[in-house]
């Protein structure tokens, strides 16, 4: 078989992680119980602070108590901002909790293939996941950037010093693992979540025979790898 080059998302592809976030804008939502808004208008005001605050738990966090001061329909008291940070806190001490088949999935493709994490958000963040992960050992390098897009697979490819054609990106999410990749050259492998971030859903793009492979499971990629 031939040896590939595989760029493996992290979040929602290795290990849960929207799952959290939607915890706690479900737990914040009736927090504020809005006497006028509804659960989905709440949750528009919310997209749009989380637009202009950035990726990852802190800034999440940073979204929940802007919000609230948005919309909070009583005096802002501080043990009322407290519990709102909470919501979002919870996240970052939440124990990884890795996708079925993953390790093994893993521990099976790294002799094989040429392996590196590619995952985008807040760097300590990110480095602090893949620390408490233990699968470091298992990837080439760890990449970890603040966007996915075109110029970035082609940055990415070019410092890897890897043939795009020979390369696949491994994700959950249309929008930054699987588009842009195959606008760079590359093809892609779409793992599905359930709960991806609805900033991340797209259609997938109609790339030619060959370059998309959807699969239900990470651990079917033994079958095809």
């Amino acid at each position: 078989m031939m040896r590939y080059h595989l760029l493996i998302d992290a979040d929602d592809t290795l290990w849960e992680n929207n799952i959290y976030f939607e915890q706690a804008i479900h737990g914040f939502i009736t927090f504020l119980d809005h006497s006028r808004l509804t659960r989905e208008e709440v949750r528009t005001v919310l997209d749009e602070v989380e637009r202009l605050m950035g990726y990852g738990a802190a800034n999440f966090t940073r979204s929940l108590v802007e919000t609230y001061r948005r919309l909070a329909e009583k005096d802002l008291r501080d043990e009322d901002v407290q519990q709102v940070r909470r919501f979002g806190e919870a996240i970052r001490t939440h124990p990884l909790q890795f996708l079925d088949g993953v390790k093994e999935t893993l521990d099976y493709l790294f002799p094989r293939h040429d392996l590196v994490l590619l995952t985008k958000g807040d760097l300590e963040e990110q480095k602090l996941k893949v620390e408490r992960s233990g699968i470091e050992q298992c990837f080439r390098q760890v990449v970890i950037v603040q966007e996915k897009n075109v110029a970035t697979y082609h940055q990415v490819t070019s410092e890897l010093q890897v043939d795009p054609q020979h390369t696949w990106m491994v994700g959950n999410s249309p929008r930054s693992d699987i588009n842009p990749a195959l606008a760079a050259g590359l093809k892609a492998v779409f793992i599905p979540h359930p709960h991806t971030w609805h900033f991340e859903h797209e259609e997938v793009q109609d790339a030619g025979e060959g370059r998309v492979l959807t699969l239900s499971t990470f651990a079917e990629l033994r079958s095809h790898f």
